[in-house]
């Protein structure tokens, strides 16, 4: 009977774990980016260019999955020097006191044939609010190497104002920048290779 149970206890921990695959992300096959508009005529896109993240993933009951991600804000990018420098500064995300942003999912559930809404925590400037991602997901496949790769592509939009960030400034046309911040992800990951037993 101890025998029985100890064999229990090594499998069902492996059981639990069927179907599931965690990936970790690739950001050299990977974008970061948002969207906000700049003095109500035009769009500004920018991106971050460092990040990491980790999707557990389980295709037989997407419930059960999870999405943890880091993004370092001092890899904003704009490509124009002198607006990074003012959105990096206290009057926008002031990366010296709130240095990362992150977000860790609460909710995963399936939406159409191969969509997900995925529910978390969004931290950022210091402040943690819920949001929905509506994220499209690819089927597995094989890389370069034969390693196991998915994309997903995410997209969600924010209130900036609901996170403190509420600089602006008032020109003829209206506010010089919007409030409604829309972010892109485009991920790709790659699977875990279970590691051999040691022998």
């Amino acid at each position: 009977m101890k025998k029985l149970l100890a064999t229990l206890a090594a499998v069902l921990p492996a059981l639990a774990l069927a179907g599931q695959g965690a990936y970790n992300l690739d950001p050299s096959h990977s974008t970061a980016g948002f969207a906000v508009k700049h003095l109500v005529i035009s769009t500004v896109r920018g991106e971050f260019r460092t990040f990491s993240g980790v999707v557990k993933l389980d295709d037989a009951d997407v419930t059960r999955s999870t999405v943890e991600a880091t993004i370092d804000v001092n890899s904003l990018d704009t490509h124009v020097a002198d607006r990074d420098a003012h959105l990096k500064s206290p009057d926008f995300f002031d990366v010296a006191k709130y240095p990362t942003i992150t977000f860790k999912s609460t909710k995963v559930a399936k939406a159409g044939k191969d969509g997900l809404t995925v529910t978390g925590d969004l931290t950022l400037h210091g402040v943690t609010r819920p949001v929905t991602l509506d994220v499209k997901a690819s089927p597995e496949v094989k890389g370069m190497y034969g390693e196991t790769r998915r994309g997903f592509a995410a997209t969600t939009k924010i209130d900036r104002k609901d996170f403190g960030l509420t600089w602006n400034k008032l020109v003829e046309a209206g506010p010089a920048v919007g409030d409604e911040v829309t972010i892109a992800l485009d991920l790709e990951v790659v699977k875990d290779q279970p590691k051999a037993a040691a022998r």
